[in-house]
């Protein structure tokens, strides 16, 4: 659902060809460190209009999407 919202905003932070960003895409082989996790997830907030708080473990993008949707579901 927010997947790509996700995908746009980890390219633009990373320089990685949007069309190599899946869903089953491990964040960490994306070449995001925790600083990048940071900026990604707070250009995530101003683009879908909510606070995330990354309270669980995330390993792929589609975790992330997951995560989401699951904030956005309470």
């Amino acid at each position: 659902m927010y997947f790509d919202a996700i995908a746009k905003i980890i390219s633009e932070r990373t320089g990685t060809d949007i069309s190599t960003i899946k869903p089953e895409s491990k964040i960490f082989e994306l070449g995001i460190d925790s600083l990048d996790t940071v900026e990604i997830l707070m250009n995530l907030e101003d683009e879908i209009g909510m606070q995330i708080d990354l309270d669980q473990k995330v390993e792929t993008i589609d975790d992330l999407d997951k995560l989401i949707q699951s904030k956005m579901a309470v």
